[in-house]
């Protein structure tokens, strides 16, 4: 039977992210990574880091955090036990680092998404509207309106096909706005008004389509593809069916 952390090592590589991806996005350092791929969880500070650590990873592999925190706890205990004082040693400058830069994250999280009551002119506290739950498409309001007007985009539209399990990473104009696992028959459809980056684990499973023209193939099944750069500019180069003649340069 498969450990904890081989079983993690496995998910990550099936959608086919390093080490380093996860350190650099989460700011956990990669020996600490590696320690819990590898079952050394002596390496790691206790308690209540551990579990964050386990989380973060969970959450950019797209796997379900508390589940995954769950099993750890289960394989390896939730703690360090407690020594005695004349035995403890000063605990490592690094993981301190590490638990500033989590909680700091946490904190700033927390107040972007609990702000309290604003003040009006008359000093009376106003209650803030809740925030509304993330649309599955994202719309930039000058499609929208150019949407709506025409009745045909004059921006670009791009709809994601999971033809198999693939990690999928997506900037629309400078924005990320997906970083998931899509599911096998899972779609989603993205707009954008002049730029889309595109990058998959799982080339060969994955389809896309383009202002409603088919895309080329990505690649091989399980390899990866990072940065695929989407304009109007360079868009015949990217789909099968576009239109005989030179790329649109007026946007």
């Amino acid at each position: 039977m498969a450990s904890f952390g081989e079983n993690l090592r496995r998910e990550r590589e099936l959608r086919g992210v390093a080490l380093r991806d996860i350190a650099e996005a989460t700011k956990i350092p990669s020996r600490f990574l590696q320690a819990l791929e590898e079952g050394r969880v002596d390496v790691l500070p206790g308690g209540v880091f551990r579990r964050a650590f386990v989380r973060e990873y969970a959450k950019f592999v797209g796997l379900d955090p508390d589940r995954l925190v769950a099993e750890f706890i289960y394989a390896h205990g939730d703690a360090q036990p407690d020594m005695p004082v004349e035995s403890r040693r000063p605990f490592p400058f690094g993981a301190l680092a590490v638990a500033v830069v989590i909680l700091l994250g946490v904190g700033l999280s927390l107040i972007h998404s609990s702000r309290g009551s604003r003040p009006t002119r008359d000093g009376v506290a106003a209650p803030s509207m809740p925030s509304a739950p993330a649309p599955e498409r994202v719309y930039s309001p000058k499609v929208a309106d150019a949407v709506a007007e025409s009745g045909t985009p004059q921006g670009l539209v791009l709809t994601l096909s999971a033809r198999e399990s693939c990690w999928v990473s997506v900037q629309v104009d400078g924005r990320d706005v997906l970083n998931r696992v899509m599911g096998e028959g899972e779609t989603e459809t993205l707009e954008a008004t002049g730029r889309i980056v595109l990058s998959v684990g799982n080339a060969g499973g994955l389809a896309f389509r383009v202002n409603d023209h088919r895309g080329v193939p990505l690649g091989r099944s399980g390899e990866v593809k990072r940065n695929i750069v989407i304009t109007k500019q360079n868009l015949p180069s990217l789909v099968e069916d576009a239109p005989a003649g030179r790329p649109d340069h007026s946007s």
